[in-house]
């Protein structure tokens, strides 16, 4: 073997350095002028604990807020419809366990209201989701000034909910009225329409109709947007007219979008509240003087806040949520049967 042979297989040791080079270069790492291992391996830990908690820290407040303004809340309520609590005394709460839940169902306030919040949701989520995906269907297409009709259409959400249930309250009143001025032009007598069991329901979802249809069409039109024009193009080579290409390309290729504002109307008529409450003036928590417009909304108000009975009142709010939360679980399932079907 060479003597440059040797020197490859056995470097240098310290005393073996060449002149010139500098000290504890055949010390690696360990020579002056280098920073310790333990150094860098201290670094790698911080910045990969750094990779590892930034994230957290970013989403740290939305939890917090969330656990104390919604999740404190919700279990104290639970807590709370399990005791006979009243407002005037909170501090004395008595042990009541199911009895809340056995008075609320055996109630046919209750029952009445259930069956209000379902008659107004419907008769005020599909009209507005048709006039919702009609609206978008003509947005959808070039017209002039369409930003100003698009601006136009959210206008009515951005409206205060009072200010809106006021005129609505004038437009539906007994004694002058525009809607009893008009139907008489039509042939019909007055409605009290604060006072029939269907009219002041059919009051109530108009104001509901007035207010969101824009939102709901602002959202369908941006899913129209989103669908390939080469849909278009070959519905058109193949002889289809405008409706017919509605109708089999833009509705099915809408469905998941539908469903979303199906179930997000459906949350909403469930929580109504705002609207009743200020339509019927004086008797607003009651619903009406028989209760025939008393959402559960206007029912857990009425017995938490009016009659004082939060025990009641939290149970309503459970039964509410466990409403909510079955009307998720349907969504849930026709989401992935729409997915497997597509």
């Amino acid at each position: 073997m060479t003597r440059s042979q040797e020197a490859l297989a056995h470097p240098a040791s310290s005393a073996e350095a060449a002149p010139g080079s500098p000290p504890g270069a055949a010390r690696g790492a360990h020579g002056r002028g280098t920073p310790p291992a333990s150094t860098g391996s201290r670094r790698s830990r911080l910045y990969r604990w750094d990779m590892k908690a930034s994230p957290y820290a970013f989403i740290a407040p939305f939890f917090v807020v969330f656990g104390a303004f919604s999740l404190v809340p919700l279990l104290y309520t639970a807590w709370y419809s399990l005791h006979d609590v009243q407002l005037s005394a909170l501090d004395h709460q008595t042990w009541a366990g199911l009895e809340n839940y056995r008075n609320l169902f055996s109630s046919e306030f209750f029952w009445n209201a259930l069956e209000n919040t379902f008659s107004i949701g419907v008769i005020s989520t599909v009209p507005q989701l048709l006039a919702a995906l009609w609206l978008a269907h003509l947005l959808n297409y070039r017209l002039r000034g369409s930003t100003v009709w698009r601006v136009v259409m959210l206008t009515p959400y951005a409206t205060s909910v009072a200010a809106a249930t006021l005129v609505f309250t004038l437009l539906y009143s007994w004694d002058g009225g525009m809607v009893n001025w008009l139907l008489h032009f039509a042939g019909v007598g007055p409605v009290n329409w604060r006072e029939s069991d269907w009219g002041s329901q059919v009051a109530v979802s108009s104001i509901v109709i007035w207010r969101w249809t824009g939102y709901n069409a602002l959202i369908y039109l941006a899913a129209m947007q989103a669908i390939p024009s080469d849909l278009y193009e070959s519905a058109a080579l193949d002889g289809a007219g405008r409706w017919q290409q509605f109708r089999h390309v833009t509705v099915p290729m809408l469905r998941p979008t539908i469903l979303f504002t199906v179930i997000v109307s459906t949350i909403g008529a469930t929580q109504l509240f705002g609207e009743p409450l200020l339509f019927g003036g004086v008797s607003g928590s009651k619903g009406g003087s028989e209760h025939q417009y008393q959402t559960l909304g206007l029912y857990m108000y009425d017995q938490g806040w009016i009659i004082g009975n939060l025990g009641k009142a939290s149970a309503i709010a459970w039964s509410m949520f466990l409403i909510l939360l079955v009307v998720a679980v349907v969504n849930m399932l026709l989401s992935r049967r729409l997915r497997t079907s597509r």
